[in-house]
């Protein structure tokens, strides 16, 4: 009941009576790693990183298989872009049956940022299929399959992506530049005209409409 009402407090931003909460929780019963882990995950969201470790560090002593432990250490070290780290425990979360889109996303984030591409498809690969209408995973499943050079795929990624957010202007933008790569030019044009739409100051989608034009000409 206490870590229920610490959550429920975190989530009115309540933060102090939720650390009181979580507090008592650990008190009342110290072998149990759930107030552990949730003492974490509000010192994360408060941006207390080390001390949030250190929670995530006891209740996985207490409890080796506690994936939801791994998962928020491995946000926690993502935050200080420590990648590596970030990436050994998402993975180990994974391991532990803690197979969620969030997770998947996350470890695909923490490849995607070491530029190790092709693990990072997988993962987004695996948040879609959790998450069909995740916009955030199909947009990074996108961006990986254009980098990668599958740019047929990644077109299918982001008109997906536009279908459930008409307003994403950064996949208006790499909508353009793959249609361009595939020589689609007046496609490419209309995609990156519909990001300066949306967002005026979009200087690549600027760059990439007055190449076009250049090019159309």
């Amino acid at each position: 009941m206490l870590n229920e009402k610490g959550i429920s407090l975190m989530n009115e931003k309540k933060y102090e009576e939720a650390a009181q909460a979580f507090n008592d929780a650990i008190e009342e019963n110290p072998k149990d790693p759930t107030g552990f882990i949730n003492f974490g995950n509000l010192l994360g969201l408060l941006g207390d990183h080390e001390r949030a470790l250190t929670f995530f560090d006891k209740a996985i002593g207490l409890d080796e298989h506690a994936a939801t432990a791994y998962y928020g250490a491995g946000t926690v070290y993502y935050k200080q872009d420590h990648f590596e780290e970030a990436t050994k425990m998402f993975k180990k979360a994974i391991m532990e049956k803690l197979d969620e889109s969030d997770v998947h996303f996350m470890l695909g984030m923490s490849y995607y940022q070491l530029g190790a591409l092709p693990h990072a498809l997988a993962s987004f690969k695996r948040t879609v299929e959790l998450q069909p209408e995740d916009v955030d995973g199909l947009f990074q499943y996108g961006l990986c399959l254009a980098q990668l050079e599958y740019i047929d795929e990644s077109i299918e990624q982001f008109e997906q992506v536009i279908t459930l957010d008409k307003q994403h202007a950064d996949a208006y933008f790499n909508l353009g530049v793959a249609y361009a790569y595939k020589e689609r030019a007046h496609e490419a044009l209309i995609a990156f005209e519909k990001a300066l739409e949306i967002q005026p100051d979009h200087a690549l989608a600027a760059n990439g409409k007055k190449t076009i034009e250049q090019a159309i000409k």
